[in-house]
């Protein structure tokens, strides 16, 4: 079994199926690493990738890296898009790949006599050459990876909610901290306080 196999195999134990976004993370991944000269997988925090979606694309992108959400190392900014940005944290250098826009056409050739859609393309993706595959381009980071990645310990209270802000994500209106959803860039309303709402107790009884 080739490298490329052993991580797909890995990635589809996660789906108990393997699918064509798996596959384009999964090579994503080890073009866009080979592009800023780093190997796979990573323990370190040497690269982080910033993902614009979430789902089996993601799943081939941690499997080939190593990298995770908990070590903040993949992140994930949600613009529905089959897209990807490898960074280099010391340098600051960044490179952002997504595939090709015929890349479902393309992938007809290197799957012959296969006429269904969604098979062509998981055939066809696994033996494309990368160039065919993807596009990338190098771009600046904007906030810059220092930013992004934060200090370790950094944390501050909003004036109007009162919760603690973590990796420096406060918003400054009028000299007064605030958090994002406070004003108003958040992905919620707040509506009712459960604080004020009483709630039952829940027991978790061993069987």
């Amino acid at each position: 079994m080739n490298r490329l196999e052993n991580l797909l195999e890995q990635s589809m134990a996660r789906h108990s199926h393997l699918c064509p976004r798996q596959v384009l993370g999964v090579r994503m991944a080890l073009a866009g690493a080979e592009l800023l000269g780093f190997n796979l997988p990573r323990k370190d925090k040497s690269m982080i990738i910033i993902t614009e979606t979430d789902g089996c694309f993601l799943d081939g992108l941690e499997v080939a890296t190593g990298l995770t959400p908990g070590h903040r190392t993949l992140r994930i900014v949600d613009y529905g898009k089959i897209a990807a940005t490898f960074v280099d944290v010391k340098s600051g250098q960044a490179i952002r790949m997504t595939p090709r826009s015929d890349v479902r056409q393309q992938a007809y050739r290197f799957a012959p006599g296969e006429t269904r859609h969604y098979f062509a393309q998981l055939q066809g993706y696994q033996v494309m050459p990368a160039n065919i595959l993807f596009s990338a381009a190098w771009v600046t980071l904007s906030p810059s990876a220092d930013v992004i990645m934060s200090r370790p310990g950094v944390r501050t209270v909003c004036s109007a909610c009162g919760e603690e802000i973590i990796n420096e994500r406060e918003v400054i209106l009028d000299d007064k901290v605030f958090c994002q959803s406070c004003c108003g860039s958040g992905y919620y309303v707040r509506q009712t306080d459960l604080s004020a709402v009483p709630l039952r107790e829940i027991l978790i009884t061993a069987d």
